[in-house]
This record gives structure tokens, sequence and C-alpha cells, in this order.
């Protein structure tokens, strides 16, 4: 497997275009493990990542609570600066130097060894299936204001397995499925607030936007909020593999995606706080609806409860996908015994599939709030690994071929991730004692797991093997030099 780029790779761009380079590699040897007629293009891409990301501003809610209307309006403006846009720009850069379906994993394995590599893949996996949790919880919180009944006990439990089951289908029937559903979701989810901006006009108060005290503020719900409704943009990295011509459709879809995921949350906030008066115990999961009523009447609310419901399917599916392919990657690498990289006549990874919806079944008993600490203090830690294996292989291998690359060079490429990595320290500061000591002890799990399948590889109980579709990811290997 050789790669050959043209005389000026190097050269930064934009990134939303693409230098020429030509990328020969992994997704363009013809194999059995890829039709090119179910690759995922722009548009699907785009809404992929915005349900990755977002999904629309259903969550945002306790922001508002926390911090008030002004320090609201500023987190969704200031944040993506600190966060979104390095993240991505990683994503853009890393994600087309290593277009397969490990993602991250291959980043790390390369910069950092297997170990790592693994460790990366455990935290990222269990933070996805974390944050999965979320989304029938979400769904079920939206609907039962009009079905009273599905605030609890069995009819419940029995609508969350009803969601994960039917979810997990359209999963496994496949990318090109779950991508188009994603662009119809997306747009279904946005509408019901474009009309309810037009509707609340007239009854817009600015001064009501400026309204902030500092001293009432609860910093760790009004960080825990913004991280988990800003991060998540590598999760797309997983899916490179199936994506056509990953080195251009890729850095495309995280920039048109960046801009609709800010403004999808900005702008229905910017009508919440300025429409109706405040009061900040009732901006919680679920009050935008609440707002739809007061603002539109009950047609308006119903509505948007519907988009909530659609939002969260669609959320559901994007991040299911990112959490089935990236086992698919890694059993591809020999990091997970082969079985995981069976796929189904859809080309979808079954098995990967069906421990993803374990993992969200066995979570939803969680609230809204431990499982969205959870998940972003297991977040950090990859992020930690990610940020040092992007500087690592920008040292180490500055002239490996990147056919989407950062300006700045290793300066810029430091610089980049200064401010990610002060807020990681921030949003580790803020975690709850039993959030810390449960993340911890899953971190610890993954210490040890990776050496077990090691010496469960050793001694011939399961397979593992590398795929011949693949090339050298070893600091040594043909994919660096």
């Amino acid at each position: 497997m050789k790669l050959r780029v043209s005389a000026h790779r190097e050269t930064a761009i934009p990134m939303g275009d693409f230098n020429g380079a030509e990328y020969i590699g992994i997704n363009e040897v013809p194999s059995p493990r890829a039709n090119n007629a179910r690759k995922v293009s722009v548009l699907p891409l785009v809404f992929l990542i915005f349900y990755e990301v977002s999904g629309g501003p259903f969550g945002v809610e306790d922001t508002v609570q926390a911090a008030g209307p002004l320090l609201a309006l500023l987190g969704f403006l200031v944040f993506p600066f600190i966060w979104s846009i390095p993240e991505a720009l990683i994503t853009a850069e890393m994600g087309t130097m290593f277009p397969e379906n490990g993602g991250y994993v291959v980043w790390v394995s390369s910069a950092l060894g297997p170990y790592w590599g693994f460790q990366q893949g455990w935290m990222k996996w269990l933070s996805g299936v974390i944050d999965n949790a979320l989304y029938p919880v979400m769904f079920l919180d939206y609907l039962k204001s009009a079905i009273p009944a599905l605030g609890g006990g069995l009819p419940r439990t029995i609508a969350v397995l009803a969601l994960t089951v039917v979810l997990t289908y359209m999963n496994y029937r496949g990318l090109t499925i779950v991508g188009w559903v994603a662009v119809s979701l997306g747009i279904l989810s946005i509408l019901p607030f474009v009309v309810m901006g037009l509707i609340s006009i007239p009854k817009l108060k600015p001064e009501r936007w400026l309204v902030a005290d500092v001293r009432s503020v609860d910093w760790n719900l009004y960080l825990n909020t913004l991280f988990w409704n800003l991060n998540y943009w590598d999760s797309i990295s997983t899916l490179a593999g199936e994506v056509h011509n990953p080195k251009k459709t890729l850095p495309k879809a995280l920039f048109y995606a960046v801009i609709l995921v800010v403004l999808s949350y900005f702008f229905p906030l910017l009508i919440g706080t300025g429409a109706v008066p405040l009061q900040r115990d009732l901006w919680t999961d679920g009050y935008f609806s609440d707002i739809a009523k007061m603002l539109g009447g009950v047609w308006l609310r119903v509505w948007i409860q519907g988009a909530a419901a659609m939002s969260n399917m669609g959320m559901f599916v994007a991040e299911m996908s990112s959490d089935s392919f990236q086992l698919l990657g890694m059993a591809e690498r020999g990091m997970l015994p082969e079985f995981f990289a069976k796929r189904s006549r859809y080309g979808t990874p079954l098995l990967g599939i069906l421990f993803s919806a374990s993992g969200v079944v066995l979570l939803s008993w969680l609230s809204f709030q431990e499982i969205v600490a959870a998940e972003n203090f297991l977040y950090c830690f990859g992020m930690i690994l990610e940020f040092i294996a992007f500087v690592w292989l920008r040292i180490k291998c500055p002239n490996a071929p990147r056919p989407f690359k950062i300006p700045g060079g290793t300066v810029g490429a430091i610089l980049l991730c200064i401010p990610p990595a002060i807020l990681i320290c921030v949003v580790l500061a803020f975690s709850s004692i039993k959030v810390m000591v449960v993340s911890l002890v899953a971190v610890a799990i993954g210490l040890v797991m990776q050496p077990c399948l090691k010496f469960i590889e050793k001694k011939r109980w399961l397979k593992f093997s590398v795929s011949s579709d693949l090339p050298d990811i070893t600091t040594h290997g043909s994919l660096l030099h």
C-alpha cells in the first residue's frame, strides 16, 4: 500500500477546501470490505456530524438555569473557538491522514503505540455508549408532558427498550440509510425553531439577554452542559472508511457542520431568553416545548416535542454508527478479536452494534446530569491522548502526507491545543467525587483489559488479525515515511 502526493502536499489550505493531494490508499483500493455505491457523501456527512455533536438546541436549557441568559449566550459563542474549532481542525487533518474506521484509535496508535491506542479506543467507546444512553432519556422527557405515563415505571422502561431496538435496526441497515435519515431528521428538528423565531419577534426584549449574576453561577453544571453540547467532533473519524473521497469530503463537511451547530444553539437560546420572562429554575431539559406553548400555543409545543423526539433519534443513530464502526476499526487493526470485524450483508458491524446497544440499555437508568458528567470525564482523558498524538506526529513526521493540513507548523499545532487542554483541566476539576471515582475505575479496567487481550491472543483462545487492506501505522511503517 503506497501513498502518492503532489509536490505541493505541505501547503496549508482553508478548512472547506482541498489542495489537490492524491491520496492513494485505504479507501481507494478495491475491497470486499466497502462498497463505493454505499459510501457517504457531503450532505449526509454534515448531518451525521451535526447529530454526533448537537442535534439541535435540546439539552442546552441547563446553561440558562446554571448561569443566566448572558453567560449562556456568550458560552455558545465563545466556547466553539476554545474547543469546537480546534477539535474540528484536528479531526480534519488527522482524519484525512488516516482515512479508516479506527479513527482516533489509529491516530494514537501511530504516535504512541498500540497500548495507548487501545486505551483511547476503550475510553472513547465507553464515553460514546454513555452518551447514547442519554437520547432515549431525553426523548421520553420531551414526550412525558403529553404522555404522563412515560415519566417513570414499567411504561418508561418498555419505551426505552422499544426505542433502542428500532434505532439499532436502522444502524444495522447501513450508513447510507442512517445518513439520509439524519438529513431528514435534521431539517424537521430545526424547522419549528425557525417558525418560533418569527412568532417571537414582537415579544423580544433585548434587555433580557443581559441578565447575569456571577455569584449564583453553578459552574459545574454550566461547563459540563457547554462541553457536552459542543464536543464529539472527532467521532466522525471512526466512519472515515465509509466516506466517499474522505480527503476532500471530511474537511468540507466539518466546516459546514461547525456553522450549523453553533447557529442551531445560539438562535433558539436568543429566542427563548428574549421572548419570555426569566425564571431560571424552569430552564431544564424539555423547557423549549413550554416556551413554544407560551409563544405560539399548543400546536407549536407539539411540533417542538416532535422535533425533540426526532432529534434524539438522529443523535442516537449517529452516535451508535460511530461507536460500532470504531470497534470494527479496532478489530481490523488486531486490537480486538476478529469477529468484531465481521460485517452484515448491509456492510455494517453487527457485533459492534449489538455491544453498543447493550451498553445503552444498561446505562439508561442513570439521570441526565450523571450521564453528562461521567461521559465528559472519560472523554477528557481521550482528548488528552489525541492532542498528544497530533502534536507528536507533527514533530516526528513533519513530511508525512496530509491532504488537509492546519497552517502554522509545529508551533501552531501546539498553540492550537493549549486552550482546549486548559478547558479539559477545568472540567475535570469541577467533577464530583462520585463521577471521578466511577470514571477512574473505568479507566483502570481499560489499562488491565489490553494486556489480558494480548494474553488471549498469545494463547490462541480467540483469533486476532490485521486486515491486509490497511497500511502500516507504526512510526517505522510505510504510512509515515
